[in-house]
């Protein structure tokens, strides 16, 4: 080979690793580019994804804030309904005793003029019946008129006494009783023992034994007995209170309206 040849050779070998350091410098920068590139990228996809997880974890607790107030929603919702049908029946209940409060204003004013009625159609039956235990009823229907005048008493309350003077009169239709007392005989007045049997029988006997009188509804008297009810009355009148066995007796018997 010609030197001329050998020099060429020689030079074209070193423009070749000139070219070739050259080209290894442009890839290598362009390496580092790329690098820097894909870094930025990374950092950019890493602020991105952290985004992304943000906005994820505000929206699941907005959904569940949202699904309380739902929830919360319905409850109060459904406790608005239960104090709104409380509150309509509160009111209905309202009317209702509005309604009976107008009603018992009434109902006084029938009530009271009955009682004074009652208590009259009371006075005028004891007047006409037996007069057993006549004080005690004549004083039980004067306490009935003063208690009709006393405004410390409850109209409920003088309706239920004079109900209970009315049950007390049924009761001595039934009752065998025996106690002391005076009996007037208009010329005189003695302390005797009377017993009756509801209201068929009231008789009356002197507290020694010796006389005795049975009541006469018809004519409004005492009529005396003859001595063979003497002992009779004395049995019944033992009887009556519980010193002697019960027993047959034969009493002379007026019922009210006999003839």
């Amino acid at each position: 080979m010609s030197k001329l040849s050998k020099k060429s050779l020689i030079a074209t070998t070193i423009a070749g690793a000139i070219a070739l350091t050259a080209s290894n410098f442009a890839a290598a920068d362009a390496l580092n580019d790329l690098k820097k590139a894909e870094a930025t990228i990374f950092k950019a996809s890493v602020k991105s994804q952290n985004k992304i997880n943000n906005i994820y974890e505000q929206t699941q607790e907005l959904l569940a804030e949202y699904r309380n107030v739902v929830d919360e929603a319905e409850v109060l919702e459904g406790y608005n309904d239960h104090v709104q049908r409380m509150v309509d029946d509160q009111k209905a209940n309202i009317a209702s005793l509005e309604g009976q409060i107008a009603g018992i204003d009434k109902t006084k004013q029938g009530v009271v003029p009955l009682m004074y009625k009652m208590i009259e159609t009371l006075e005028q039956f004891i007047a006409l019946d037996v007069p057993l235990n006549l004080e005690g009823r004549q004083e039980r229907i004067q306490g009935l008129r003063n208690v009709m005048n006393d405004s410390n008493v409850s109209v409920s309350e003088q309706f239920r006494l004079v109900l209970e003077a009315y049950e007390i009169e049924a009761n001595y239709g039934t009752v065998f009783d025996a106690y002391v007392g005076e009996l007037d005989l208009g010329d005189r007045t003695i302390t005797v023992d009377f017993v009756h049997m509801g209201r068929v029988a009231f008789l009356a006997q002197s507290l020694d034994m010796k006389q005795a009188w049975v009541w006469n509804n018809d004519s409004r008297s005492w009529d005396a007995l003859g001595d063979e009810y003497l002992k009779p009355t004395t049995d019944a009148i033992r009887m009556a209170r519980k010193q002697l066995s019960p027993d047959l007796v034969k009493l002379p018997v007026f019922a009210a309206g006999a003839k």
